[in-house]
């Protein structure tokens, strides 16, 4: 068994892996890290996913949204034309590819196309605990969460977020612990994708066009605060 294949089934079902795929964590010291943050990530989940919402409360913030965000896309859609240029260094504390965190970021969505099609996990207090964890804070709801799901990303895990805007669907990608230098763009197949370094890693944004990518990244420039 190779990591590649470990990490898909830890992933498949955390809590039931084969003989064959302990010995492979047992074995190899980056697995087996990789299997300690999936089974931490899990108990997160679980905390969450136990703590009652005070009754009312999803009417409350989505009634706020709702009268909220008609005002403030009327001043985005001003903005609907300009779009993210910006070249950037470092990937994994070394310097690559210029592209390559976007690139990623943007084959990562076309490998789970199921994501802009399921619900899974759409539950606005999961993403919350994510964002803090990873260093954020929520200010405003962004929208509708629809999906939630921990992915391998790079030599890690990062987790995949899809929740919807006014410009349609918008992948959120958080990459813990995996650094950038700066800020950078790119485009493929369709798709628009924007990395922005963060104290604890960086974050990947994918809509399926660069003035919607500018739209939502002020958004969540907008709704959520990271701390330093």
């Amino acid at each position: 068994m190779n990591c590649l294949e470990f990490r898909r089934l830890k992933l498949a079902d955390p809590r039931r892996l084969p003989e064959e795929a302990r010995a492979h964590a047992n074995a190899c010291p980056a697995c087996h890290t990789f299997s300690q943050r999936v089974d931490e990530s899990d108990t997160v989940l679980e905390r969450t996913l136990t703590v009652p919402v005070p009754e009312g409360l999803p009417d409350r913030i989505l009634l706020r949204q709702n009268n909220e965000s008609r005002n403030r896309w009327r001043v985005f859609a001003l903005a609907a034309g300009f779009v993210f240029a910006i070249a950037f260094g470092a990937r994994y504390l070394m310097v690559a590819r210029s592209d390559e965190p976007a690139q990623l970021a943007i084959e990562h969505v076309l490998d789970e196309p199921q994501s802009l099609t399921t619900y899974r996990l759409a539950e606005p207090r999961l993403l919350s605990t994510i964002v803090r964890n990873f260093g954020g804070e929520i200010k405003e709801p962004l929208g509708r969460v629809r999906y939630i799901r921990l992915c391998p990303v790079g030599t890690g895990t990062g987790w995949h977020i899809v929740f919807e805007t006014p410009q349609g669907l918008a992948t959120l990608i958080l990459v813990p612990d995996q650094h950038i230098a700066a800020p950078a763009a790119a485009a493929t197949a369709g798709w628009n994708a924007l990395v922005q370094p963060t104290p604890r890693g960086y974050y990947a944004l994918v809509t399926d066009s660069a003035a919607a990518t500018s739209l939502v990244h002020r958004l969540l420039q907008e709704r959520i605060h990271w701390n330093v």
